[in-house]
């Protein structure tokens, strides 16, 4: 049972090709998620990559499992680190490539040997339809009031193929991520749940975010919350079209093209690989 482990701004991986665990099926259960990612009785991560799988449309597919054992539809974080997985394996050739996930297909492309790693996302979406948010009347997902515990926020919500929101403040920190997050990720205006980011912006070209993601909790970095985010600082004005996101795992580069259009770029870290024994499914989390 062989797993490869990678980071991307301290976001951390384990990456399971299904080619290794035939007695699995088509995937791995909640109860065996739960333990490979819990970081006092498995391996631990932020999530499982399950792949590479068959694509019709492009050279491999991929599944993203959370650390509740829940599915994401995207990860940006996550399509970089499996794009270092399949260039370390030799499983592409082209440093060009495409990958689908539940969220839509990407384009990603190798560099620097794969430490560096360029995603097109995607397009962002602000239609409460599609993100989705239970708005009366529909429309865009933007300046809308939620109210939380002590507080009453604006947020903005978005898509690229996984929910967003995001909420402007003049001052963010971890433990506005820890208090707010869990109950904004749940709100009922979220009927799928959604990833939370908490932004400020730094000037013309840089914004900062503390992140709470949906079925992981508390992260460091994600590449689906910096291109959401910046996609609405653009959107709203705030910011030009090439944005560094700033977050307490390191920076990600953000190009925002038209149609709202996403290119990612991003490091990724290999951190190990080695065989997980029998014993580790012994225990129930």
């Amino acid at each position: 049972m062989r797993f490869h482990k990678y980071h991307a701004l301290g976001n951390d991986y384990i990456v399971l090709n299904p080619a290794d665990f035939p007695a699995w099926g088509s995937a791995p259960t909640r109860e065996q998620i739960r333990v490979v990612c819990h970081r006092n009785f498995g391996v631990g991560s932020d999530g499982i990559l399950w792949g590479p799988l068959p694509s019709q449309q492009s050279e491999h597919g991929l599944r993203i499992f959370n650390p509740d054992g829940s599915e994401a539809e995207k990860s940006g974080n996550g399509l970089r680190i499996f794009s270092r997985f399949l260039w370390d394996q030799k499983l592409v050739r082209n440093p060009r490539f495409t990958v689908e996930t539940p969220g839509g297909h990407v384009q990603s492309v190798i560099r620097d040997e794969g430490r560096l790693i360029t995603v097109a996302m995607g397009s962002v979406s602000f239609d409460s339809a599609r993100i989705p948010v239970n708005l009366p009347g529909g429309g865009e997902a933007l300046h809308q009031k939620i109210p939380v515990l002590d507080r009453e926020f604006t947020f903005h919500a978005a898509t690229i193929g996984n929910p967003h929101c995001v909420i402007p403040l003049d001052e963010i920190s971890p433990e506005i991520a820890h208090r707010y997050g869990p109950h904004l990720e749940t709100h009922p205006l979220f009927p799928r749940k959604t990833n939370v980011q908490f932004l400020r912006v730094l000037d013309r070209a840089n914004i900062r975010i503390e992140i709470w993601e949906r079925g992981a909790g508390y992260t460091l970095a994600s590449g689906s919350s910096s291109s959401a985010s910046a996609a609405v600082a653009h959107r709203l004005g705030l910011v030009d079209r090439n944005v560094t996101v700033h977050m307490p795992g390191g920076t990600i580069g953000i190009e925002i093209g038209d149609g709202f259009s996403i290119m990612m770029t991003g490091t990724v870290n290999k951190v190990a690989e080695g065989v997980m024994h029998p014993d580790l499914f012994a225990v129930t989390v």
